[in-house]
């Protein structure tokens, strides 16, 4: 598979992704207590995570190995 395939590929992925993550955030964060505390430690940590899962499509999507094997 080209190189522009699969970044083509990728960007509907993120695309679907981030619009399933937002719908679910948006969801759980209105269940977080009122507090204000806890409602900024949720918060920063859903904005801070949301990358970590693209990790892998991205990676796949430059033709690069995501994780490396080491040889023994």
């Amino acid at each position: 598979m080209g190189l522009r395939t699969r970044r083509l590929i990728a960007a509907f992925g993120i695309l679907a992704f981030l619009a399933f993550y937002i719908w679910a955030a948006t969801v759980i964060g209105e269940r977080v207590p009122a507090s204000p505390l806890a409602q900024l430690a949720y918060y920063a940590l859903v904005g801070t995570l949301w990358g970590v899962p693209l990790f892998p499509l991205l990676s796949w999507a430059e033709g690069k190995p995501f994780l490396r094997k080491r040889g023994g």
